[in-house]
């Protein structure tokens, strides 16, 4: 049953979901391309889009392509590239101006699908490949924005753990792919990865704005210019606790504080009854300014200059993060792991469920102020085949107890402790 308010179909193989409203004074415009993360495609399909938003067939250079945005009254249009469980998901957003605001006889969102069919299914050429000089300079942009991962050692630390964790599974790669990889991305093997990507990646395009399921439709048909084979849907996997004894790795490099990380590992996914128990837990552990993270090792112990944690439903993984003083390294892992034992005996204040509960509400509300969020929102869907609209997973917060949030404590288990330190020292 569809309960989210998006009317859904399919064309090309694309699956479409509309959200008909006159709330917006804009379309806004989201196409998922997702493929399982491999090594040996993961960085050819990260380089993709840095290429594709260089030129297309009708506006091969650069300047004319931006000039396009311009014509259409200043669209916006960018992409992402990043990872959901152990899918590489490229996304790209258009968000222009409903016709009714701008006068005459315009037709800005078939205007808008003609320029993104283009960029997805019609790219500039050379010789039958993509152009030389746009991978050469497109390959350049994707080894700095690698690069300026290890150089900025909070994201660094947070990476390495994820690759310590997860060493035998695909979530270890890094959503751009490997630095190594990029200088034997020739443009003829790019174009032949593209194709493939093209063809196989499991296609989700998202509407919203004043417009309708058919109209959407017609217009994939009118400018997609690509016959695909049927998709893929995306796959879920039941989410393992593990029982191994907890892996620590030290890693030594020129730096001045510690970065203390920690993996844990939960069997409650986004689709799982547990999901707005798990919500509450990493809430309540390290997920807000409030939490037990934030207040007992930063605030009361001075021991961090930042702790949070995160928590990936669609993987099954929460992580934290600290930045320490190097010599408080013991000392914060056991203050750390008290956080985790209060949180499975479940010691947890009425505050701290009243402010967590007031912090997701307020997310999930404001949500629905944003076109694009509720459009990430409703992808959750797709990638889980979980089908929960936001009221509904904010009716089952409000009704968490502490003993459900205990409960869900014992399902997240603790696997890995990072830590990045000097050189120096013992």
């Amino acid at each position: 049953m569809n309960t989210s308010g998006f009317e859904r179909g399919n064309q090309k193989e694309f699956r479409i979901h509309v959200l008909p409203t006159k709330r917006f004074k804009t379309f806004a415009i989201s196409l998922y391309a997702g493929v399982p993360l491999q090594e040996d495609t993961v960085t050819k399909v990260a380089l993709t889009p840095f290429v594709l938003r260089r030129g297309t067939e009708s506006y091969p250079e650069t300047t004319e392509f931006r000039e396009q945005l311009e014509h259409l009254y200043g669209a916006g249009f960018g992409f992402d590239v990043y990872k959901r469980g152990d899918y590489q998901i490229v996304q790209f957003r258009m968000d222009t101006i409903n016709d009714s605001f701008v006068g005459g006889d315009e037709q800005l969102l078939d205007r808008s699908f003609a320029f993104l069919g283009e960029v997805l299914t019609r790219p500039a050429l050379e010789k039958g490949h993509f152009r030389t000089s746009y991978v050469q300079a497109e390959r350049e942009t994707v080894r700095k924005q690698l690069e300026s991962v290890v150089n900025d050692k909070m994201r660094y630390a947070a990476e390495r753990c994820i690759e310590e964790m997860c060493k035998n599974e695909p979530y270890r790669l890094h959503p751009l792919g490997e630095r190594q990889d990029l200088p034997g991305i020739e443009p003829d093997v790019l174009t032949d990865a593209y194709q493939s990507w093209l063809q196989q990646a499991s296609m989700d395009l998202y509407v919203v704005g004043d417009t309708t399921l058919e109209e959407v439709e017609n217009l994939v048909q009118k400018h997609f210019h690509v016959e695909r084979a049927k998709a893929a849907d995306y796959e879920t996997h039941k989410a393992m606790l593990g029982d191994k004894e907890v892996e620590t790795v030290v890693e030594r490099l020129n730096v001045n504080q510690g970065k203390l990380n920690m993996g844990l590992r939960t069997s409650i996914t986004y689709g799982d009854p547990q999901y707005a128990a798990a919500l509450m837990y990493n809430g309540i552990l390290g997920g807000y300014p409030h939490s037990k993270l934030f207040v007992n090792v930063r605030e009361k112990e001075s021991l961090a200059y930042y702790a949070s944690s995160r928590y990936d439903g669609h993987k099954g993984i929460a992580t934290i993060q600290s930045g320490i003083e190097i010599p408080n390294y013991e000392k914060a892992v056991t203050i750390i792991k008290q956080q985790l034992e209060e949180m499975k005996n479940g010691t947890i204040s009425d505050l701290e469920m009243s402010q967590t509960k007031a912090m997701i509400r307020n997310l999930l509300k404001e949500m629905q102020d944003s076109a694009f969020e509720m459009i990430a929102y409703d992808f959750n869907r797709q990638l889980s085949g979980k089908e929960r609209t936001a009221d509904e997973l904010l009716a089952q917060v409000e009704q968490i107890s502490k003993e459900n949030v205990r409960e869900a404590a014992e399902q997240f288990r603790l696997d890995t402790i990072y830590f990045l330190r000097d050189e120096k020292g013992v």
